[in-house]
């Protein structure tokens, strides 16, 4: 039996493998090479300010062999870190001391005494988890989302001029096209998308209780502050000046209300397009080998929007309790914040696949352009708000009140409509234009609105 199968997570079981592009930055495995990347850059920095005199520089070799050290992590390495936690009970301490051993048999043996220099344990934590969430964000979550936007902004022109019927409250409602709705998804998803392109990932460096303690005792006459920002920018993170034990998480908690309003969104996209392919609008191309019931052979169930809202809808859970919990420790800090950042990777994973599902039922549907002009043709009654508009516009005062006559609750043919607006007394050419619209014809500037975004 694989491993996968005995996963509790289905992310890292029933699906392992498309979840996989993200294993590289939220992983224990991953945490552990970035608490590795901090270290290293740290003992870097540290040889190279000169207020530091106790520590020499290093020589372009040995800072090659530095940048080995993380080049060539891999199993064996995290599996060693894993041990050495295993007897000290302390995976950031485990990072250090296994560092020290990789320094052991080298000429840098004299600079291990300064690994983890002046560092508490989130010192290196908060740097690791926001590069984490930063490097997954542009590496992986953001170019599926615009492979996304470009799919349904291309489908928004393709469908630019599908007319259809719209439906407000679920009854038949004055027509729009098939990409003007898609549009609206489109401009709404980028919208979100250029707020989270432009989230900040911030870190501090500045000891056991934000206060630069133990730096200021040891080296009196650096200045910590400007040391601490420059290396955090290094590392190309927004520096937070004044924190407590640990960085305060509000930028994750913006990060996680972001993706919330982004997921949902996605959400509302997947249950309009249910809804159409419940309404026969799209027909969901049927592969032979798939089953769609174990019992009803006809089925083709479109599985793949219900499987992205099943899944936005735990990772809008895990972000809404982080949004929550994560900016909030007691005094300058409690443990809760430790145990509860590990799973803010699993709310991004459900988003993740939740974008992958919707990519799939993309590419099964089709539109059933025969049963939109069906549903278009028996529902006449909505050319009832054109009618009344125009009567309104030669100031006819109850012309509300007689189409709602003719047409609430009832079932309204094109030739009474014609026969109520060639009575009608209003300029012939009017008359004319109001003959000769159908509900097919009837979008006003939908397409011009569909071909609008980009």
């Amino acid at each position: 039996m694989t491993a996968s199968l005995r996963a509790i997570s289905p992310l890292d079981g029933r699906y392992a493998e498309k979840t996989a592009p993200l294993g590289s930055y939220l992983s224990e495995w991953a945490l552990m090479k970035y608490r590795l990347r901090v270290e290293l850059r740290w003992l870097i920095a540290l040889s190279e300010h000169k207020g530091v005199r106790q520590l020499r520089r290093f020589s372009q070799a040995e800072r090659d062999l530095l940048e080995s050290i993380l080049d060539d992590f891999d199993d064996g390495a995290a599996e060693r870190i894993k041990a050495i936690e295993a007897e000290t009970n302390h995976d950031v301490k485990a990072v250090e001391y296994y560092l020290r051993e990789m320094l052991q048999g080298a000429s840098l043996r004299d600079a291990s005494a300064w690994i983890h220099f002046a560092c508490t344990s989130d010192d290196i934590n908060n740097l690791a988890y926001a590069m984490m969430f930063r490097d997954v964000m542009h590496s992986v979550w953001q170019p599926a989302t615009t492979e996304l936007l470009e799919k349904l902004r291309a489908l928004a022109r393709d469908w630019a001029d599908v007319s259809m019927l719209s439906r407000t409250h679920g009854q038949a409602a004055s027509p729009t096209t098939l990409g003007k709705e898609v549009a609206v998804f489109v401009y709404r998803l980028r919208r979100q998308l250029l707020g989270l392109e432009t989230q900040e990932y911030l870190g501090k460096f500045n000891g056991a209780v934000g206060a630069y303690n133990a730096h200021e005792v040891a080296y009196p006459d650096v200045d910590w502050r400007k040391f601490s920002e420059e290396f955090v920018n290094s590392l190309d993170l927004t520096f937070s000046p004044v924190t407590t034990q640990i960085e305060p998480h509000d930028y994750l908690a913006e990060l996680a209300h972001s993706l919330i309003r982004f997921n949902t969104i996605l959400l509302d996209f997947c249950r309009d397009m249910w809804l159409y392919i419940s309404l026969g609008v799209f027909k969901q191309r049927a592969r032979a080998s798939e089953i769609g019931s174990s019992t009803m052979p006809h089925k083709v169930n479109p599985i793949d929007f219900e499987n992205a809202e099943a899944n936005l809808g735990l990772s809008n859970s895990g972000f809404s309790h982080l949004a929550g919990k994560l900016p909030i420790s007691r005094l300058q800090r409690d443990l809760s914040d430790s145990s509860a950042i590990r799973n803010y990777g699993a709310a991004i994973a459900h988003g993740y696949l939740a974008l992958r599902s919707i990519h799939r039922g993309l590419a099964k549907i089709e539109v059933d352009e025969a049963v939109l002009a069906a549903d278009l043709e028996n529902n006449w009654q909505v050319l009832a708000e054109a009618i009344q508009t125009v009567l309104r516009k030669f100031q006819v005062v109850d012309a509300y009140e007689q189409l709602k006559a003719l047409t609430r609750g009832e079932a309204v043919s094109r030739e009474i409509l014609h026969e109520f607006i060639g009575q009608l007394e209003i300029p012939a050419e009017e008359k004319r234009r109001l003959l000769q619209l159908t509900p097919a014809t009837y979008i006003g500037l939908a397409e011009e609105l569909a071909l609008s975004v980009d």
